[in-house]
């Protein structure tokens, strides 16, 4: 195959998987958390009688018809040429630098919303009113200082699931999960406390490192956990695919009667010009594809770059949706597009897959955990 052929190909797959993701975009204006915005439950409605009604319109089934066809199309495009542009190996470069300041993002991705919610009186999620705000308060002032944070993120996820076994409802915040395991598997990171005072520590004749009483401890933690943050990476993705498909699902496909009151309220129809209840169920489809595709690990920084300009037209459609309770998405997707794929994942098992003098050059580096 000459280069020309190949060239051609390629460009044809990259356009292919572009269309792709603005058809998703298209399809989902709005990853909202529906309970935080409905007024009401709205009227009783069968999820599947629902979604037969929407396909039954001519228009709509070539809506959707179509949407799955060109995912399809574009799918198979990327897995029969994997392209391999030279600018994604440049971006795959260039956010390997970024790696070292993931713990941060993620503290910050933790920590602002628990300081909110403390303030605000919820428990991690504003569908659930309590009034320990101290506890919030502190795991969230400890998580942004960096200041024993692999405790601290321990601590903050051991109260969520003791949380959620009281309250289902906190599974509209099941991001926490992925978020706060990560921070224990990676630690504080830099810029943080604990990266300060393990300096000062482990400095020859500091006055701090005579007294300090938990560097030893904290080194003995952190070679402990130390075969594992190689899987952070896996951790974030499948949380954040596992959130996706959870509020498709659940909040949009399971409850199209509240979710066609959203769509009411804030006229987004006018956002995607379809009947209502194609949006519902467009919203909710699109959600689980993303997710999905999260899960398994396929296209992820893609993926991953999709999802964030999904939360930030959140902002504009529904601008009323608490945006503290959306820090976390934003983080765990920043995370998932900064540090790939990881172990665990289609997008590293096709890159195995590929041959020897494929896989030595950087353009096929660059994609093969995109």
């Amino acid at each position: 195959m000459n280069a020309e052929t190949r060239s051609s190909r390629r460009s044809a797959a990259v356009a292919l998987c572009a269309t792709l993701v603005g058809v998703v975009l298209a399809s989902a204006p709005a990853a909202a958390h529906v309970r935080y915005v409905a007024e009401d439950d709205g009227p009783a409605t069968d999820p599947v009688e629902f979604a037969m009604q929407v396909l039954a319109d001519p228009v709509n089934a070539a809506l959707f018809g179509g949407t799955a066809l060109l995912g399809t199309a574009g799918l198979l495009a990327y897995l029969w040429v994997r392209p391999t542009v030279p600018d994604l190996a440049v971006l795959r470069e260039t956010l390997s630098g970024y790696e070292d300041l993931v713990p941060w993002m993620l503290r910050l991705s933790m920590g602002l919303p628990l300081v909110g919610a403390g303030f605000a009186g919820y428990y991690f999620s504003p569908a659930v009113e309590t009034e320990p705000r101290l506890l919030l308060l502190g795991l969230g002032f400890l998580l942004l200082f960096g200041l024993a944070t692999r405790a601290v993120a321990a601590v903050a996820l051991l109260a969520y699931l003791v949380g959620l076994a009281r309250s289902p409802d906190l599974l509209l915040a099941i991001e926490y999960v992925p978020g706060l395991l990560a921070i224990v598997l990676l630690g504080g990171g830099r810029p943080s406390a604990d990266h300060l005072l393990e300096a000062m520590a482990s400095a020859p004749g500091t006055y701090y490192g005579r007294i300090d009483p938990v560097n030893r401890i904290a080194g003995r933690f952190r070679d402990l956990l130390d075969p594992w943050t190689r899987y952070a990476p896996t951790v974030i993705r499948v949380g954040l695919g596992v959130a996706f498909v959870y509020l498709g699902l659940v909040e949009k496909l399971l409850q199209p009667g509240r979710t066609l009151g959203v769509v009411a309220k804030y006229d987004l129809t006018a956002v995607v010009p379809v009947d209502p209840g194609a949006w519902v169920l467009g919203a909710g489809l699109a959600e689980i594809v993303l997710g999905v595709l999260l899960i398994v690990g396929l296209l992820t920084r893609g993926v991953a770059a999709a999802a964030f300009v999904v939360f930030t037209l959140t902002l504009f459609g529904i601008p009323d949706d608490p945006i503290l309770a959306h820090i976390t998405m934003f983080g765990l997707a920043s995370a998932v597009f900064t540090l790939g794929s990881g172990p665990l994942a289609l997008d590293r098992l096709l890159a195995d897959g590929d041959s020897p003098a494929d896989r030595s050059t950087p353009d096929a580096r660059g994609v093969a955990e995109d």
